[in-house]
């Protein structure tokens, strides 16, 4: 892998779904590219309305996550989106090249803003600025989750045309997706997709939730009536995403995990559950909580966007000179 970018956006506390489907695999494949941009995209939480003083303490929340689960800034470069002006120029650009029958099918938009006269027109546009976000780094790999891949579809779709109508400018990035934990599901509703905006926080865990708080929401976790242990998404959603979040944590494969369980009843998949869960967050609590306050966080993110930024003023310049912009 030559460049990997991905993004996380500032809007509210961090779930165990958003940190094993996403921001723990940043850190697994953080070796294995020559490149990793890792950015808090901001300006993807303006499209609905966002409390300043919120968004603002949200912003280095997200970021001191970053570095707490383990991104190296000798190896990565972390940065926050606004920080780099070339994502929204870019996107403007890009936006005139998108076609209404595209941005009509993302199916985000069609589960929150289409039929409503008062939704947002970034909510129906903001995909162009992901685009812009994964290709103005020539991004070979993008870490996402199924729920996102018909976005770097996209994605590849403009490069594709701007590639075809003005020359040979973007790379054609690719997606990352796990095989296990891409898609982690809410502890009381395992058909869905784990969400902090769930009405019930019993639905979620948090990555700073107190061990009895996680104790708590795991014990009451929806499964079944069988009381056998093994991985069927689809008879046993919920005994299948107990195991999967295993999975990803400790990193065992399904069969050997579900090896260790056998004979055994659900008591023992959720209490081994808890204990593995506990020791895999309390090291990133603590280390979260060194980060917050600390110089090194800002210090971090202002070398992050220089070099972002010189990186991106580059791809822009190359864009601008395609369409026959004139620079002075």
């Amino acid at each position: 892998m030559k460049c990997v970018f991905s993004g996380v956006k500032p809007t509210g506390i961090i779930t165990l779904g958003n940190y094993l489907g996403a921001i723990k695999r940043f850190v697994d494949v953080q070796d294995q590219a020559e490149k990793n941009f890792y950015s808090v995209v901001d300006l993807h939480a303006l499209t609905v309305a966002q409390d300043p003083k919120e968004m603002y303490e949200n912003t280095l929340n997200i970021a001191a996550v970053y570095l707490a689960v383990g991104l190296d800034p000798r190896k990565a470069t972390l940065f926050v989106q606004s920080h780099v002006p070339a994502h929204a120029e870019a996107s403007w650009m890009l936006t005139c090249l998108s076609r209404m029958g595209e941005l009509n099918r993302m199916t985000q938009f069609k589960d929150k803003g289409r039929g409503s006269d008062s939704a947002g027109v970034g909510l129906f546009t903001y995909p162009v600025l992901m685009a812009a976000d994964v290709l103005l780094y020539q991004t070979t790999h993008v870490p996402v989750g199924e729920d996102q891949k018909q976005h770097l579809e996209l994605t590849r779709d403009l490069a594709e045309r701007f590639n075809r109508d003005y020359g040979e400018i973007f790379v054609m990035p690719e997606p990352l997706i796990a095989e296990v934990g891409a898609r982690i599901m809410g502890l009381q509703n395992p058909e869905k997709k784990m969400s902090k905006s769930d009405d019930s926080d019993a639905n979620y865990i948090t990555l700073m939730d107190t061990p009895k708080e996680i104790e708590k929401k795991i014990k009451r976790a929806v499964t079944d009536s069988e009381n056998a242990i093994y991985f069927d998404e689809e008879n046993k959603p919920g005994v299948s995403n107990l195991l999967s979040i295993q999975s990803v944590l400790t990193g065992e494969t399904m069969d050997s995990i579900v090896q260790s369980y056998e004979g055994l009843g659900y008591g023992a998949l959720k209490k081994n559950l808890i204990e593995i869960t506990v020791d895999h967050l309390t090291p990133i609590q603590q280390r979260y909580q060194e980060i917050r306050q600390s110089e090194e966080l800002t210090n971090i993110l202002r070398h992050g966007a220089e070099h972002a930024d010189a990186v991106a003023s580059e791809t822009l310049k190359k864009i601008k000179d395609a369409l026959g912009l004139v620079r002075l």
